[in-house]
């Protein structure tokens, strides 16, 4: 007898950094483990491929160190030698016709220097007087979660909101501040505001004390001593396979999990249904782990007894589609010497100004290896990536490729000088990328946590709940391995 059979079986269901993860995590317990991932690829939104001869990453380029189980994760992959480091990652807004420094002293959008936004142009003249009476209104009061817009412009007014706040949060979640949960995805600012009067001095609070130029703020991507950021050399897209291969697991592409219930008898704690109705294979496992976004974990619960809640609140989180534009262009193609002349790693884009392209990242100029290689390659370009889409922007996104790079093209050009057409252009779609953490999103979370929980060999992990980071979906992932190993060690 094969003597992994004699193992517990766990089946985690999703093969992006999640579920990697979380199987990586398995390797030294004396469990045998499946990874079902419906697509024909691993990684879920990370990817690599080459543009111009480089390999650059088609979705998450970097993961923040300031939270140590990213790194922590490359480090047990034996990737830590692999690591590089951002030669800058300052950023810019561009609006009012203008690319203007994004304020240092600010916490994602809220600023904690009233003074220094004045100066950086990102406001009218009336926006800052508004912003100005953060300082002097009365404590506003809250009762429960409330959307970040409604808070922050009830302190600063809807300036902020629109040219600071909103393209911030729109580039890590793909929403609307209007929409956005204040707990939920700014828990820091949110527990701190109910300390302070003004939001302003709440901000401060968790930034690092000014220090010249070695300031720096999450937004911005500095702090005293470096940057928060860091990547692969070889793109953040090559750690799924090292995952993959270093768990020891079964991985099955093109393998989609329709159906879960529990097992009969001989069958396991679980009983998975995989693939089409035509040609469908049951599966049976000890315990599963679902590493899946919101609405295919809902369906997959849908016929587990008790987990009606879960379902219901699982279906109450939306999900915002998006586009990388990844545009090449050689060096003498910008005015001066390249973008790094600019002094920025990129620029973020107001919605309010109607622009289709919400952030661009230089990616040549915030990692200085992609820049060698570039040289290696041939002649030195200049690579940008260029980031379409917002949740209710699904109309531009439904455009062909072609015209998709030339609009981001085009914005680029208007906003930086750029001359000529780029060398080399991707475009890679991402749809239903995004999880949305909207009002009330810590309250559903928890709900679904307790429906899994009274459910014996069952965990959720991914970016539907406590992040959509990496070092957050890792963290989500280890807390489910150790969900399931608890139970499975329990059991008689």
């Amino acid at each position: 007898m094969d003597p992994t059979n004699t193992r517990p079986h766990v089946v985690i269901v999703g093969g992006g950094i999640a579920g990697l993860a979380a199987a990586f995590f398995l390797r030294d317990e004396a469990v045998r483990v499946t990874v079902l991932e419906g697509a024909p690829r691993l990684g879920g939104k990370l990817s690599v491929s080459e543009i111009a001869g480089v390999a650059v990453d088609e979705g998450a380029e970097a993961l923040l160190i300031t939270r140590p189980e990213g790194t922590g994760l490359i480090a047990e992959a034996g990737l830590g030698g692999d690591r590089v480091e951002p030669g800058t990652t300052s950023s810019a807004i561009w609006t009012l016709g203008a690319i203007r420094p994004l304020p240092r002293r600010q916490f994602m959008g809220v600023p904690s220097d009233v003074a220094e936004l004045a100066t950086s142009g990102v406001l009218t003249g009336e926006g800052v007087a508004r912003a100005r009476q953060d300082l002097v209104l009365p404590p506003t009061a809250r009762d429960g979660d409330v959307a970040v817009a409604a808070y922050v412009g009830a302190r600063f007014g809807a300036e902020v909101v629109d040219r600071l706040v909103d393209p911030l949060l729109g580039g890590v979640y793909a929403g609307r501040s209007a929409d956005l949960s204040f707990d939920a995805t700014l828990p820091a600012l949110s527990a701190a505001s109910r300390r302070y009067r003004s939001l302003a001095e709440a901000a401060r609070s968790l930034l690092p004390a000014p220090d010249g130029d070695q300031g720096g703020t999450p937004a911005t991507g500095t702090r005293s001593g470096g940057s928060v950021f860091t990547t692969l050399a070889g793109g953040l897209g090559a750690l799924p396979s090292y995952l993959a291969k270093a768990s020891g697991a079964e991985i099955r592409t093109s393998s989609m999990a329709r159906e879960l219930s529990r097992g009969s008898a001989g069958l396991g704690g679980w009983r998975l249904t995989v693939g089409s109705a035509a040609a469908e294979e049951h599966v049976a496992a000890d315990a599963v782990i679902l590493a899946v976004p919101a609405r295919p974990a809902a369906r997959l619960l849908a016929e587990v007894p008790d987990a009606s809640a879960a379902v219901t609140a699982l279906t109450q989180i939306s999900y915002a589609s998006m586009a990388i534009v990844t545009l090449a262009y050689p060096r003498p193609a910008f005015p001066g010497a390249g973008l790094a002349a600019l002094g920025w790693s990129g620029y973020l884009v107001p919605a309010v100004d109607g622009r289709a392209v919400k952030a661009v990242t230089f990616s040549t100029v915030k990692w200085p290896h992609l820049a060698f290689a570039t040289a290696r390659a041939g002649s030195p370009l200049e690579i940008v990536r260029c980031s379409v889409g917002r949740i209710g922007e699904e109309a531009v996104l439904q455009r062909a490729d072609d015209d998709l790079a030339a609009l981001a093209a085009a914005e680029f050009a208007e906003a930086t000088g750029v001359r000529g057409a780029p060398v080399a252009s991707r475009v890679t779609r991402w749809g239903g990328a995004l999880p949305q953490y909207t009002v009330g999103h810590l309250d559903r979370v928890a709900s679904i946590r307790a429906a899994v929980a009274s459910q014996p060999g069952l965990a959720v992990c991914g970016a539907a709940y406590d992040g959509v980071g990496i070092p957050a979906c890792v963290a989500t992932a280890r807390a489910a391995v150790s969900q399931v190993m608890t139970f499975l060690t329990g059991r008689p």
